[in-house]
């Protein structure tokens, strides 16, 4: 008796899914709805009962230690996996519906920082599979339907027998004439060749949430493409990028920010109306302020997703220095610096947090 292995063409180090990968390349080649020979039908019995031993591990270990051949196990099961055949008896599962749910469809939709701050409606254009119009989905001209099937009754499904060691084996097939749909459309609709759908653009309004950010998606059930015969709509996914902002970042639901104070102002003091994404903030320049210094307005950041509640305006402060300075101007200098003797230049004690600042700035400024 021919080797299992030699049948399948694979070594006996074959693993479980190349065995499997083999029996179904050559199941495609011999099974007698492709070659009918009579070699071929001799073949494919070979090669099924191999797949029957090596794709059963307690068989294929017994095999392996010379204690049998092993036996047919599973003859059903394997045409079921292969072939979409009920097995023995002869079950038939009926004809199946032209009508299919539609397949989910994704797009990407890009939004500004500021509207993410409270959320926003947008009109987005999608290109997917929508109803035919002139069908409503059956498929058939206006006037006309589809006509049961003569090779299957109705059915959808035809019974071929195959030899084997065993003995005849009945198997179950979709008919060959209707696709396994019982029924045969004579009279295709024009509009969509008898799909039931058409390819369309059209444009729909989403609700944008507040708080989102690049990579969140959003379900809309039923917003998909519709289905073959008329079946109903997949779901359409929505993927969100948040835009760059030149001036405004977020860190989760608080918007971060640089504000520029001169020199004169961070000593004195000052006040300022600074424009946010959402309108005016007055801003309260303590004197004596230090680069580094953050100001926090509380509530003006982005409203978190799902809830009302906001996040805060964190505005980083940055003194600048004058670069150049008239003569009168260098004298008052040199008279504030005589009348507080400042200390000179030294090395001070290391501020984790006023370094990590300054040198995000100047990664983003670079």
């Amino acid at each position: 008796m021919a080797d299992h292995y030699e049948t399948l063409g694979v070594s006996r180090e074959a693993t479980p899914e190349e065995i499997k990968k083999a029996y179904r390349r050559l199941a495609r080649e011999l099974h007698p709805d492709v070659n009918p020979s009579e070699e071929a039908s001799e073949r494919f019995k070979g090669v099924t009962h191999a797949y029957d031993v090596l794709s059963d591990p307690e068989q294929r270990q017994r095999y392996d230690m010379g204690g049998g051949q092993g036996g047919a196990n599973g003859f059903g099961d394997i045409f079921e996996t292969f072939f979409g055949g009920g097995g023995f008896g002869g079950q038939q599962r009926g004809p199946r519906s032209r009508a299919e749910r539609g397949d989910d469809a994704m797009i990407r939709v890009d939004v500004q920082l500021e509207e993410v701050i409270f959320g926003v409606q947008r009109d987005v254009t999608v290109n997917t599979a929508v109803l035919c119009s002139v069908c409503q989905g059956a498929c058939t001209q206006p006037g006309t339907h589809p006509v049961t099937c003569d090779v299957c009754g109705g059915q959808g499904q035809v019974q071929r027998q195959v030899r084997s060691l065993f003995g005849n084996v009945v198997t179950m097939h979709p008919c060959g004439s209707c696709q396994g749909y019982g029924t045969i459309i004579e009279h295709p609709c024009v509009e969509c060749a008898g799909k039931g759908r058409v390819r369309e653009r059209r444009t729909i309004t989403v609700d944008i949430p507040s708080g989102i950010d690049t990579g969140t998606r959003l379900q809309m059930r039923g917003g998909g493409e519709v289905g073959p015969g008329g079946g109903p709509n997949g779901d359409l996914f929505i993927e969100f990028r948040v835009m760059h902002n030149d001036i405004f970042s977020r860190d989760g639901n608080d918007l971060l920010c640089t504000m520029q104070v001169s020199m004169t102002d961070a000593i004195l003091g000052a006040s300022a109306t600074l424009g946010a994404l959402d309108g005016d903030v007055e801003v309260e320049v303590e004197g004596g302020v230090q680069s580094g210094d953050v100001v926090t307005v509380r509530g003006r950041g982005i409203q978190g997703l799902r809830s009302t509640t906001r996040g805060d305006l964190k505005i980083a402060v940055q003194v600048v220095t004058p670069s150049k300075l008239s003569g009168r101007e260098k004298d008052l200098v040199r008279q504030l610096a005589t009348l507080r003797k400042d200390d000179p230049p030294h090395l001070g004690e290391f501020q984790q947090g006023f370094f990590g600042k300054i040198r995000d700035r100047f990664f983003r400024q670079g």
